[in-house]
């Protein structure tokens, strides 16, 4: 049976070309490779210093009641008020924001030392597996394109903490299988927890664990399989918890796709195919990929799917020999994309079928498969041999880290960030949004609005874009306008507190005063704890001399928001009518 065996183990180990003293030295500083990995990945990623965040960042963090409020914790681990149940990433940002607040530099320096940490850790792993090349695959993983979608993106931190858990269980699984020591199976068995509270992706651990004793004996025996109930019960739990809070916290009871089992199944097979493309050539990257048109009723569709089929039973078939290791980086690539191959709905398959932050896990077996074929064909004994690899090599590593320092440099802002997702894809309808939504920071009011227009052209039932577009109108003196198209918000999404509550603001601002009052109260009755809601409420019934229920709104907004300068200043105002009234009425 052919076995990779690792480096130390090569036979023609005297013709390298370092000396056997400098091999010896850094075996035994294993901590001076570990810097240069950490070094070379904050090097790669030095333009996220001046970036700032993106999308959905201030959804999760700046803008989060939850994240800033004093019993957050609580709220985070023992309520189902977030969005998603990662209380321990959760709990990250909680501490970030009591650091950092609205600066965010500090939260990319996490994000990125999360990264070169496990970067670490998988050249850790990979060498327990005896893995050639596992400190150059540590490297690539550490500087390799596809990872900066998660590394510099802030509200990725959840991809880069739940890796580190997961390494840490899968070490201290390997250590328990070589030593049978129960300590390091419960330690194991603790940062699975970890891992899944951090981000439930990795629910396929157990299927990994039992890969991994696999590729060390060529056998899973009862006892590992035993080993690894406690793992899938953990798993089962969180999954299924995460799957709740996607669909009754993250979509709140909405339809992602209405498409049937037949085509998900085909999507499954398309979606390996290209998450390997963009592993192996990381070239044209993109937030936002096309959404793929396919025809279920068509056997061609499940095509790659079979094909994929077909792969792994050739690599089982020539298991003993030439197809070991085909398909172990095979057989964990696709197992830890199983959570996003779409047989399970999530808010962002509105937008793409396919991510690149979605690859941070699996990204790892493509790499190790490639590094350890090429370090094992460079073990020959021609030095022309070794010499050509050794560029290559460095070539391959060079362009990697140019490439990445380059996509990092994407991410810089929101503006450069869509205006790239849309060179690369331009129906990208939720980019155009977002684009606008850069352009009205940026004081570019007549560009927001064309790409909130270009956005509705897309995708016409688009609430958030009719909202936005409405708010930039608003901006712009176009109050007709304006309430039009939160009116056609409105009537895609009936209850939705942000809606009414623009709504009110804009008839507010044409004198509708009694529609405006009406609105705040939808907005009220969906949103009970929205302070502006309060305090705009009371502004309209102050309007329309109903002085007694604007202070109580505006007492409310207080309670809700005790830093509230306006509601301040209006319940005053409020208070001085009302004494006021009292004193014309005696």
């Amino acid at each position: 049976m052919t076995r990779w065996k690792p480096i130390d183990d090569a036979p023609h180990q005297q013709t390298v070309v370092s000396s056997p003293a400098t091999k010896t030295s850094l075996a035994h500083r294993p901590w001076l490779l570990a810097l240069v990995l950490v070094l070379v990945t904050f090097a790669a990623y030095t333009p996220v210093w001046h970036a700032g965040f993106i999308w959905d960042d201030a959804y999760h963090i700046t803008d989060n009641r939850i994240v800033k409020a004093s019993d957050g914790l609580y709220r985070t681990w023992f309520t189902t008020e977030p969005t998603d149940y990662y209380p321990l990433t959760w709990t990250l940002w909680w501490l970030e924001w009591r650091l950092w607040g609205d600066g965010a530099l500090g939260y990319h320096i996490v994000n990125v030392l999360l990264h070169a940490l496990n970067a670490a850790l998988v050249w850790m792993i990979l060498q327990r597996l005896k893995i050639p090349g596992a400190w150059l695959a540590a490297l690539v993983f550490a500087i390799h394109p596809v990872n900066v979608a998660t590394v510099a993106w802030i509200s990725e931190q959840k991809n880069t903490l739940s890796m580190l858990f997961y390494a840490v269980a899968i070490l201290f699984f390997l250590r328990f299988d070589e030593e049978n020591r129960w300590r390091w199976y419960g330690l194991s068995l603790a940062m699975f927890l970890l891992a899944l509270f951090s981000k439930s992706a990795v629910v396929m651990l157990p299927v990994v664990l039992l890969g991994c004793v696999w590729w060390r004996r060529g056998r899973v025996r009862w006892k590992d399989l035993l080993c690894s109930i406690p793992f899938f019960a953990l798993s089962l739990v969180l999954g299924l918890a995460t799957i709740w809070f996607q669909y009754n916290r993250a979509l709140d009871g909405g339809i992602v796709r209405t498409v049937g089992f037949p085509f998900r199944l085909a999507a499954a097979g398309w979606a390996p195919w290209f998450y390997l493309y963009k592993a192996l050539l990381p070239i044209n990257l993109s937030v936002f990929y096309p959404k793929w048109e396919i025809n279920a009723s068509l056997w061609v569709s499940y095509l790659p799917g079979m094909l994929l089929a077909g792969c792994v039973t050739l690599f089982w078939w020539k298991r003993q020999t030439w197809g070991r290791p085909l398909l172990f980086a095979l057989g964990y690539f696709v197992t830890m994309f199983f959570p996003v191959l779409g047989f399970f709905d999530q808010g962002f398959y509105t937008y793409s079928l396919v991510a690149d932050h979605w690859q941070y896990y699996s990204i790892i077996g493509m790499i190790a498969l490639v590094v350890a074929a090429g370090v094992t064909l460079c073990r020959g004994t021609g030095l022309l041999r070794r010499r050509i690899g050794t560029v290559t090599g460095a070539v391959v590593l060079v362009a990697l880290g140019t490439s990445t320092w380059i996509r990092a440099s994407v991410y810089s802002d929101a503006e450069t960030l869509w205006r790239d997702t849309l060179a690369k894809n331009p129906n990208a309808w939720v980019a155009h949004d977002s684009l606008g939504n850069a352009l009205l920071r940026a004081g570019k009011l007549q560009d927001a609005i064309r790409h909130y227009q270009q956005a509705l052209q897309i995708k016409p039932d688009y609430a958030v874009a009719h909202d936005n577009l409405g708010n930039a109108l608003l901006q712009a003196g176009r109050l007709q306008d304006a309430i039009r198209h939160y009116q056609q918000a409105l009537h895609i999404k009936p209850d939705d507190a942000v809606e009414h509550y623009n709504l009110g603001t804009a008839l507010l601002g044409l004198g509708k005063i009694y529609d405006a009052i009406w609105h705040y109260q939808q907005a009220l009755r969906v949103k009970p704890d929205d302070a502006e809601a309060h305090e705009n409420l009371g502004n309209a019934l102050l309007q329309a001399g109903k002085t007694e229920e604007a202070i109580s709104h505006y007492e409310q907004a207080l309670r809700l928001k005790p830093d509230f300068a306006e509601a301040k200043t209006n319940l005053a105002r409020a208070r001085a009518a009302s004494g006021s009234e009292t004193n014309r009425a005696r």
